[in-house]
């Protein structure tokens, strides 16, 4: 029984990156839930309080032109912009996982033409595209809406990649032998190659989330996310709106600022961890 807590804290010291990226990516997440449970959520609504009050004991976060409280918005709005990136990252790697795969591993004029289509959306503006989309909806925008749209332009990149990492691996020695065996090419998929980039696709997952909030974040701050649901962009585009900037509301930008910045890191974290796990050259060097 006294191994284990030998064998975590030498899991920790392997990828301390990792563990540290999780753990700031798990504190972002349960911070709505854990926070809605000392702070009254209704004060997030326009009017629960006098506006531009700047921080105090009664508002730590002080509140908004809108008379909104921050710190509840701040609770609320967290979760709501990580959920988007989870959403689209995933909804747009799901469908990188299956093209990359396909392409890869089917060759031919499948390949060509999944290749082709991800080359040429790659080369249009991405966020100019998603504005066009976000615009074309009718009414109003909700989060789950928003993760859809972002997710629109999220699976080129995985294809691509996904579809080189597959393009060597179909040729070594334990994809020939389960051809011998008889396998399939959709059981060789399943039972051989998936399992084999599991890491690689865990990390590209992360990057996938990333690209979705870092995307979720630029259409939000031009007035393009959901209008009835606090997020971090919203505030941000908000506090653009109403000058807060120049009118010395530091407390209306600056918070949501630096959730986005831990956000990031601890990302930045967990792909740099995961990295060290599927990189064999990285694994020599700890």
């Amino acid at each position: 029984m006294a191994a284990r807590p030998a064998r975590d804290i030498s899991l920790i010291r392997r990828h301390p990156q990792l563990i540290t990226g999780l753990a700031i990516l798990l504190v972002l997440i349960v911070i709505g839930p854990v926070g809605s449970l000392f702070v009254d959520t209704k004060e997030a609504k326009v009017g629960a309080a006098l506006p531009d009050l700047p921080p105090s004991a009664r508002y730590p976060l002080g509140t908004d032109t809108y008379g909104r409280n921050l710190l509840p918005m701040l609770f609320l709005g967290t979760p709501q912009t990580i959920k988007i990136g989870l959403l689209a990252g995933a909804i747009g790697l799901g469908v990188g996982i299956i093209l990359g795969f396909v392409a890869g591993y089917t060759g031919g004029i499948v390949d060509n033409i999944i290749r082709g289509a991800a080359d040429i959306l790659l080369t249009v503006p991405g966020l100019l595209l998603l504005v066009v989309i976000a615009v074309s909806i009718k009414g109003t925008v909700s989060v789950n809406m928003m993760a859809i749209v972002v997710s629109i332009l999220a699976w080129m990149w995985p294809t691509r990649t996904i579809r080189a990492q597959v393009l060597t691996l179909r040729e070594r020695e334990f994809v020939r032998m389960a051809k011998l065996g008889g396998m399939k090419g959709a059981e060789i998929i399943v039972r051989e190659l998936v399992p084999n980039l599991l890491p690689y696709l865990a990390s590209s997952f992360v990057g996938a989330v990333a690209s979705a909030i870092l995307a979720t974040i630029g259409l939000e701050a031009l007035g393009l996310g959901p209008q009835n649901q606090p997020t971090l962009g919203m505030t941000i585009y908000w506090a653009l709106y109403y000058t807060a900037v120049l009118r010395g509301l530091w407390w209306w930008w600056a918070p949501p600022i630096v959730i986005i910045v831990l956000t990031f890191m601890g990302l930045f974290l967990v792909s740099a961890g995961l990295d060290q796990i599927a990189n064999p050259r990285l694994r020599r060097l700890t």
